[in-house]
């Protein structure tokens, strides 16, 4: 029962996600950067540290007593997370959304689950105990899909290129600025430093077995993302402060703008959103039992699935051709499937 309860605490946190950039749609008057900047300083930066005082009993004293090695390595590991970030939200401009889910996620589903495991020496006790087949199975089988929900997804960037005959300029120039050679070796440099993002939670586990003896429980994790989301909050501002200074767009941030107000609510609910996802997340990993280090890819998956069916019910695929709806509900039936898998692989690790 607990296993279930963690991929239901899973998928809240993959519901955030997929949700978190909705949001963004609706901010008017301000550069990428200043809408960026404004709610990794809420998800990154002030989110972590609040939650984590409030769930956290003696915070204060849980990193005083906290090894100063796990400290460092969680924030340099989501420092490396950060630039991830940067690049895949770089390759979007050269390959589109769906091209870059598809390898960026795929990649560090993979890798960001198994790294754990492997820096630890502990991926053959994995693969010879009960379930592990299952668990294997199902991450292979997660990354499939992805990449099948990527296709799906490019496919219907084509189908809504064909209905718009009389494209504006700007559409023309965004199609003109597709480029795989310069798109793909950034999609490859996120998934790979994404899946840092996990293994930053790895390596501030010993705060978290702290934050525990003082009677954290299941918000032990809370005390870990301090770390992990700080880091990832000071390559995002180094990068978002350079974009500042290039474009000299530091006075949207108190321009005396009709949208200026709702701007920053749009910030602040993306905010909630995305810490939203990895406060459920900790939740679920510790409901995982044996094979905890499989929860990145259940939320990996789970993320893309969810995304999938969002776009659903915003009307995204409406004008799809019936091969491109086949795509996509073939790689929703994987990904379920590989969920499903998951799920089995943890029952049966708990014997």
């Amino acid at each position: 029962m607990e296993v279930i309860n963690g991929i239901l605490y899973h998928a809240v946190g993959a519901s955030g996600a997929a949700l978190c950039y909705t949001p963004q749609k609706k901010v008017k008057g301000w550069s990428w950067q200043t809408y960026w900047l404004a709610q990794a300083f809420i998800c990154w930066l002030v989110l972590p540290v609040l939650v984590a005082y409030l769930t956290v009993p003696q915070l204060y004293q849980v990193l005083a007593t906290a090894p100063a090695s796990a400290m460092q390595n969680s924030f340099v590991l989501g420092m490396a997370y950060g630039i991830g970030g940067t690049a895949f939200g770089i390759a979007i401009r050269y390959v589109g959304l769906s091209l870059t889910y598809a390898v960026s996620v795929g990649i560090s589903c993979v890798v960001g689950t198994l790294l754990p495991p492997l820096f630890h020496g502990t991926l053959d006790d994995v693969l010879n105990s009960n379930g592990a087949a299952f668990i294997m199975s199902g991450v292979g089988l997660g990354a499939a899909g992805i990449v099948l929900c990527g296709i799906a997804g490019r496919n219907k960037e084509i189908d809504i290129d064909r209905l718009q005959q009389q494209a504006s300029p700007a559409d023309q120039m965004a199609t003109k600025g597709f480029s795989l050679a310069k798109g793909l070796p950034l999609c490859i440099l996120a998934g790979l430093l994404s899946a840092l993002y996990g293994f930053s939670l790895d390596q501030g586990q010993p705060i978290a077995e702290i934050a525990a003896g003082y009677g954290a429980g299941d918000f032990r994790g809370n005390v870990v993302y301090i770390f992990s989301n700080s880091g990832a909050f000071l390559t995002t501002l180094l990068y978002c402060m350079y974009l500042h200074r290039k474009e000299k767009t530091f006075s949207q941030y108190t321009s005396a703008s009709f949208y200026l107000g709702k701007n920053y609510g749009m910030a602040l609910l993306t905010g909630l959103l995305w810490y939203g996802q990895f406060f459920f997340y900790g939740l679920g990993h510790v409901r995982m039992g044996n094979y905890q280090f499989s929860s990145w890819a259940i939320h990996m998956i789970l993320l893309v699935m969810l995304s999938a069916v969002a776009g659903l019910f915003m009307k995204e695929w409406k004008n799809c051709r019936p091969k491109t709806w086949r795509l996509l509900f073939s790689a929703l039936t994987v990904l379920i499937v590989a969920v499903v898998m998951l799920t089995y692989g943890n029952y049966l690790g708990q014997d």
